[in-house]
């Protein structure tokens, strides 16, 4: 009841009853990623007479935030590429690139630097370099 009521009444966690039936009546599913974002495109890949090239979209894991998204399937969704990572032979990431991470803006994770009030390491001393204005 509580996942029906979700699909009902949210759109940021996971698919709308709008996008269920159109995913239901036009989409053919095309790959998941590893965060468990599901992607489709249209049926046969017919190419979509309004947009003029094929439409692509993802039901999201979870909540719906585009920064999700790892760069293979940002690619194909964005038209980079026709071929989806999930179709994609041989691919092997370089020793020197990092494992996709979402947007970690407002979350314990984000970067804090030092000397920011939500950082935990405390400012540098003053060094005599500032000299507070008086007026005359």
């Amino acid at each position: 009841m509580k996942k029906l009521l979700l699909l009902i009444l949210t759109w940021w966690q996971g698919q709308t009853v709008g996008a269920w039936l159109h995913t239901k009546l036009h989409g053919e599913f095309v790959g998941e990623d590893e965060a468990g974002n599901k992607y489709y495109r249209t049926k046969g890949g017919a190419i979509d007479p309004g947009l003029g090239f094929q439409r692509r979209w993802v039901i999201y894991n979870g909540e719906a935030e585009a920064s999700k998204i790892p760069p293979g399937w940002h690619g194909w969704m964005h038209q980079r590429t026709d071929v989806p990572p999930s179709e994609e032979k041989g691919y092997k990431p370089h020793p020197w690139q990092k494992p996709h991470l979402p947007n970690q803006t407002g979350t314990a994770h984000a970067h804090r630097p030092q000397g920011s009030l939500l950082g935990n390491a405390k400012r540098a001393a003053q060094a005599g370099d500032y000299v507070a204005w008086k007026p005359e």
